[in-house]
């Protein structure tokens, strides 16, 4: 069941995304203004904001205590963009083509799962759809 968390859990999380949302404002401005930036800095700040969103999105989760499943998903989505984050940070390493694949592979999985409603834990608004439904039953 979907449980709301209170201030003192959100905290960490929440500030780990205002970091990662401030790295992908730097970002824009790198892409406004190459010049001002070391040379390869845009795959560091590319990769590191895909490594902390997965971060402070396992935070979130761990603060939130999911079914086992639940956070199963939420690990294996983690991995996805950290394979990302690889990708974007080697991006001439051998592997970075794997990298690349196998984050797609861990997108389009964690989709479909929810589109077919795994875990039956998993409350359908995972997937930006509402709260109605929850509301009505009077389980939030």
């Amino acid at each position: 069941m979907f449980m709301r968390l209170d201030r003192t859990h959100r905290v960490l999380p929440v500030i780990l995304g205002v970091v990662t949302l401030a790295d992908v404002g730097v970002l824009f401005v790198w892409d406004a203004f190459p010049r001002l930036f070391p040379a390869r800095s845009h795959d560091f700040l590319a990769a590191s904001s895909l490594a902390m969103i997965a971060f402070s999105y396992l935070v979130y989760q761990i603060a939130h205590r999911p079914a086992r499943m639940e956070f199963a998903k939420a690990v294996m989505l983690a991995v996805a963009f950290l394979f990302w984050a690889a990708n974007q940070l080697w991006p001439n390493l051998r592997q970075a083509t794997l990298f690349n694949d196998i984050a797609i592979a861990l997108f389009v999985l964690d989709v479909f799962l929810v589109m077919a409603g795994w875990p039956p834990t998993s409350p359908d608004e995972s997937f930006a759809e509402t709260y109605a439904e929850a509301l009505e039953k009077g389980q939030l």
